[in-house]
């Protein structure tokens, strides 16, 4: 059987999903596969939906047997290749929860991400000690301080992301209550983190817009969520909505388009962008 592991890449995700193309375009069902490969039905499901990784071996026979031209094939060997490395993420292996591996890994190949964040400042925008200060809080006695810094560490190595050549576009709808509510004990941790959101809402690839509490009641209060977009044609776009102790992946298309409509009506009725960085300097003002 091929390797299981943590959370598979978006290079198996795309290259699985072409797997499964390829095979349907055959007309051959998930048996015929796996009786090339001697292995049971399982093994090829588990391939198609990046559930494992791809075993070279495994992949050219069933590319042969599906028809592909051999320098086809050895051009998807180098993508297989390339997409089993693990990511940079996985240096964090120790304290990285698999349902939030696959975040980071598809947070890294996204094109756009839409955030709706009623709670907190996203973790791509926060300061390192508005971060622990968050972590802290959350931890409920079961994180040594160790892990905390850890995951501190992860979750500042991951905003490298916005200032990367190819940075995604990132839009985000916070609620107001998110500048309201103090985070740590000292006042100068909300302060460094309104000036970061102002130098965030400066970048031309970032928008922010706050929900004013004024602007009353909106279709997104039911908790955060994120839209990934990817420019891979195989995948769709995708949801990540995440509660305490974990998180579920939507890709269906009535799922998708729900929560469209509603991250773009949140973002008509909430503050513009421009409107947006005079409430932040508001706020500075009163810290």
């Amino acid at each position: 059987m091929s390797e299981p592991r943590s959370a598979p890449t978006v290079g198996q995700v795309v290259l699985g999903r072409r797997l499964q193309d390829l095979r349907e375009r055959r007309g051959l069902k998930r048996e015929e596969a796996a009786r090339l490969l001697r292995v049971a039905p399982a093994t090829i499901r588990r391939m198609e939906t990046a559930e494992v990784a791809l075993k070279i071996p495994y992949v050219q026979l069933l590319l042969r047997a599906y028809g592909v031209a051999e320098p086809e094939i050895d051009a998807f060997v180098d993508l297989t290749e390339e997409a089993n490395k693990p990511g940079w993420w996985q240096r964090f292996h120790d304290i990285l929860p698999d349902w939030f591996s696959m975040y980071v890994s598809l947070e890294g190949a996204a094109s756009l991400l839409r955030a709706y964040e009623p709670h907190f400042v996203p973790g791509l925008l926060q300061t390192e000690a508005y971060a622990r200060s968050v972590m802290v809080a959350g931890a409920v006695g079961q994180a040594r301080p160790d892990d905390i810094e850890r995951h501190v560490a992860l979750r500042m190595a991951r905003q490298s992301l916005l200032t990367r050549e190819d940075a995604p576009r990132f839009w985000v709808v916070m609620d107001e209550t998110v500048l309201r509510r103090p985070v740590g004990d000292d006042p100068d941790i909300m302060r460094g983190q309104i000036d970061r959101l102002l130098e965030a809402a400066e970048l031309p690839h970032v928008t922010l817009q706050i929900a004013e509490f004024s602007s009353g009641h909106h279709p997104g209060t039911y908790g955060p969520f994120v839209i990934f977009r990817f420019a891979v044609p195989e995948l769709p776009d995708m949801i990540f909505s995440e509660y305490l102790t974990g998180a579920v992946y939507l890709d269906a298309r009535p799922e998708v388009a729900t929560h469209l409509e509603v991250m773009d009506r949140m973002a008509a009725q909430a503050a513009t962008a421009q409107r947006t960085k005079e409430i932040l300097k508001d706020v500075r003002k009163e810290l």
